[in-house]
């Protein structure tokens, strides 16, 4: 398949030299002065991997759009719509447009997939998701993992599914949109708190934490109209490990930095998705205790003690 790759950051790069890697005509795109992009430009490679000759790299958005089968695309969340704008002066048409990212747009509350579909038509370009565990540093070293690719279309999914599975990354076909990408970009605001709990020295509170979590997501997903199970698949318990125990995790690095008062130079999804997950589940009536106390850290300059204790001191309940 001939794909676009679009987004040059850490995980942008490993999809497009994944890609590649078994057997697929690729090329990575991004933009002209971003540091990420130069570095594949110029060198072929960044701190994580190195691009084989077979990849080509660019900057030219109309051109890497119209070039492509499939546009898969991994750059910041909160950037989606405005990157969008310019791809959508494109002819889409027969493209599937893949994302590889996992949030919800804090201003809208809209889930990535939707936030596509307002710039396309849904009956000539469709829309799929690629979320699920894994780092680049394990995947360059030859270590496997389980994804999932969904999709509201059947066969785009399945055949997604087919082209991109390997003895690396075994895909699953999805079968609840709205609880993939609920799940997706909810992992990124437990893996902060994960964070949280190694910067106090908590760390076996993850078991509580890994246990009670998904819970609140389910909550969500139900409400929203998806699958409640999909919290404990692929898309949200599946990416604990990866998540809230990984020194490359982004966000778990951001939680254990905040909490030692460092500060955190890289991106990580999970802040503006905890704003958003919050205001979604205001709005649907869902009570999420451990979202709700990490908006108040975050947003509202809550101790981590106090919020702590809030959630311990919360009324007994049955576990299930």
């Amino acid at each position: 398949m001939k794909i676009s790759v679009l987004g040059c950051g850490r995980w942008g790069s490993c999809i497009a030299w994944y890609l590649d890697k078994i057997g697929h005509d690729v090329l990575s795109g991004g933009l002209e002065n971003a540091p990420e992009f130069i570095a594949l430009k110029n060198n072929k490679k960044n701190d994580y991997l190195s691009y084989p000759d077979s990849i080509e790299v660019s900057s030219d958005l109309k051109y890497s759009v119209e070039r492509a089968e499939v546009i898969v695309i991994s750059i910041s969340c909160q950037h989606l719509r405005e990157y969008m704008t310019d791809i959508a002066k494109y002819d889409l048409t027969g493209k599937t447009i893949v994302l590889c990212m996992k949030g919800i747009e804090e201003t809208t509350g809209e889930r990535l997939s939707e936030v596509v579909s307002e710039f396309i038509d849904k009956d000539k370009t469709k829309v799929a998701v690629w979320v699920g565990p894994g780092h680049p540093q394990d995947y360059v070293r030859g270590i496997p993992n389980c994804m999932v690719i969904d999709s509201e279309d059947e066969g785009v999914k399945r055949k997604l599914v087919k082209e991109f599975n390997s003895e690396l990354i075994r895909f699953y076909i999805g079968t609840d949109l709205i609880g993939t990408e609920i799940g997706a970009a909810a992992k990124n605001v437990i893996g902060i708190c994960a964070g949280m709990l190694d910067g106090l020295g908590y760390t076996s509170l993850k078991g509580g934490l890994m246990a009670r979590a998904p819970r609140e997501v389910a909550a969500l997903i139900k409400v929203m109209g998806g699958n409640e199970m999909s919290a404990y698949g692929l898309c949200h318990l599946g990416d604990y490990e990866a998540t809230l125990f990984s020194k490359w995790s982004h966000n778990r690095m951001y939680g254990e930095q905040l909490i030692k008062g460092e500060k955190f130079e890289k991106l990580a999804e999970g802040v503006m998705t905890t704003k958003a997950i919050y205001k979604l589940a205001k709005k649907m009536g869902v009570e999420m205790p451990i979202v709700n106390q990490l908006y108040e850290v975050l947003f509202e300059n809550k101790e981590i003690t106090p919020a702590l204790d809030a959630l311990f001191k919360r009324d007994v309940r049955s576990e299930f």
